[in-house]
This record gives structure tokens, sequence and C-alpha cells, in this order.
């Protein structure tokens, strides 16, 4: 299996409602790496790192809706080279 990253962007109510916090248990359990954090602007962006099928089933959760109480309107994406590697999925403030 190949490694790849990607960056996503996730629009809608997702800010407030324990998404950044939904999107590290998701990516633990998958067993990537990266991380969530809020953008001024309202959206979420997600860096995910690891086998390409685990990182599209992120993005496939992601695009679901991810936690109860958030409403996803878009996800962007494209792929992604971060300058370093991560040795978990965190959270960014």
């Amino acid at each position: 299996m190949s490694n790849v990253c990607v960056i996503a962007w996730v629009h809608g109510k997702v800010q407030g409602v324990g998404f950044r916090y939904s999107t590290q248990h998701e990516a633990s359990r998958l067993g990537l790496t990266g991380y969530a954090r809020n953008l001024d602007d309202g959206s979420v962006e997600v860096v995910a790192c690891g086998e390409n099928d685990r990182v599209e089933q992120l993005l496939a959760w992601l695009k679901a809706g991810g936690p109860r109480n958030a409403r996803v309107e878009k996800v962007l994406h494209e792929p992604h080279r971060p300058e370093r590697e991560w040795s978990n999925f965190g959270i960014r403030y």
C-alpha cells in the first residue's frame, strides 16, 4: 500500500460542534496522522496522511457529515505535501 497525504476544507456548521475532536478520533481509528484545525472563515482544515484506502475512508466520513451535531455543506480536498511528518493525528489551535 502506498501512503498519501491530502488537505481538506470542510464547510458548513462545523465549528463549536466537536468536529475536530470527532475527526481526530476517526482518523486515529483509521491509523492516520495529521491534524484538524478551525479556520477564521468558519471551516475546518484537515490534513490526513496514511494508506490511500484509509485516507479515502476519512474523506468519505467527512463528506457523510462527521459528528452528529455538524452540518457539512461541502468538502474540498487536494493532494498535499506536508513540510513534516506527524507521529499521530492532532488538533491545532
